[in-house]
């Protein structure tokens, strides 16, 4: 399993508010930002320090992506 953050940088986008605000207003550093950027694993203080500032759910801004295993059968997905 991967995650994703377009949930988050859509959530941007309709705010209309900058990774740089995001970043200012929960404290994050330009690193912490990065890993997010790539889809990178990040602890949850940060998830909820972006929750609190967004003012919304933890599922609001990121997303489980199931990748489906190596050689496994295509008749059974």
């Amino acid at each position: 399993m991967s995650l994703s953050y377009k949930r988050l940088w859509k959530l941007l986008i309709d705010r209309n508010m900058k990774k740089k605000e995001l970043r200012d207003l929960a404290h994050i550093s330009q690193s912490t930002m990065a890993k997010l950027s790539h889809n990178k694993n990040v602890t949850t203080d940060i998830l909820v320090k972006i929750c609190t500032v967004l003012d919304c759910e933890l599922s609001d801004i990121v997303e489980i992506i199931k990748i489906p295993a190596a050689g496994k059968d295509k008749q059974h997905e």
